[in-house]
C-alpha cells in the first residue's frame, strides 16, 4: 500500500534554475573559501550579474534541474493530502497586523549610511534608475572608509538601545492585540520569494 504524505511531510517547493545556480555558487565559494563570511547581498548581486552574461548553453544543465525539480514536485503533490487547517488556509500564510504604536526597528549601519546618501547619488545621477541607485549605494559602502563605516556602526548601536529600551517599555504597556489578515497579491509574491530562498539553504 503506498503511503500518503501528512502536513508534516508537504513536499519542498519547487526550485528555479537560477536557485539552483546560486546553490552551486555557494558551494564553489564554499570550497574555495571555507573560512571567509559571506556577505549575502553582495554575493547575491556577483551571482545576477554572473547570470545575465551567461550563454543559454551554459545556463541549460539549471534549467534541466528546474525541470526535474517540477517534476519531483509535482510527483510529490499527487500523493500529499494537506490536513483540515491546511485546507483552510489555502496554502497561504497569514500576516500579523502590526500596531503602528510598536517601536520602530532599529536599523542597520548600512541602512542608515544609505539613508544619507541616497539623496547626493539621485542627483550626481539624474538618470539612474531606482535598481541603479541601489547598486551605486551598495557600491560606495563597500568602498567606504573603515572610519565611516565605524560612524555609522556607532548610531547603528545607539539606534539598537533605543530600540531595546522603548520596546521594553512597550512590553510594559502591554502588545497590540494579535490579529491576523489575508494575504495581500504583493504579500503573497514575498511568500513565494521566501520560499524560494528556504530551499536554498
Amino acid at each position: 500500500m503506498q503511503k500518503v504524505q501528512t502536513k508534516s511531510q508537504k513536499p519542498r517547493g519547487k526550485v528555479s534554475a537560477y536557485a539552483f545556480f546560486v546553490q552551486t555558487c555557494r558551494e564553489e565559494h564554499k570550497k574555495k573559501h571555507p573560512d571567509e563570511n559571506v556577505i549575502f547581498t553582495e554575493f547575491s548581486k556577483k551571482c545576477s550579474e554572473r547570470w545575465r552574461t551567461m550563454s543559454e548553453k551554459e545556463r541549460k544543465r539549471f534549467h534541466e534541474l528546474a525541470d526535474q525539480d517540477k517534476k519531483r514536485y509535482e510527483t510529490e503533490m499527487e500523493t500529499y493530502i494537506p490536513s483540515e487547517n491546511e485546507k483552510g488556509r489555502r496554502g497561504k500564510k497569514r500576516k500579523q497586523i502590526k500596531d503602528p504604536k510598536a517601536p520602530k526597528r532599529p536599523l542597520t549601519a548600512f541602512f542608515l549610511f544609505i539613508s544619507d546618501e541616497r539623496s547626493n547619488v539621485k542627483q550626481a545621477n539624474p538618470e539612474f534608475t531606482v535598481g541603479e541607485i541601489s547598486k551605486e549605494l551598495g557600491r560606495r559602502w563597500a568602498a567606504a572608509d573603515s572610519s565611516i563605516k565605524s560612524k555609522y556602526e556607532e548610531k547603528a548601536d545607539k539606534d539598537k538601545a533605543r530600540y531595546e529600551k522603548e520596546m521594553a517599555e512597550y512590553k510594559k504597556r502591554g502588545k497590540f492585540s494579535s490579529l491576523t489578515a489575508a494575504p495581500t497579491k504583493e504579500e503573497d509574491n514575498e511568500d513565494d520569494e521566501e520560499e524560494e530562498d528556504n530551499n536554498l539553504e
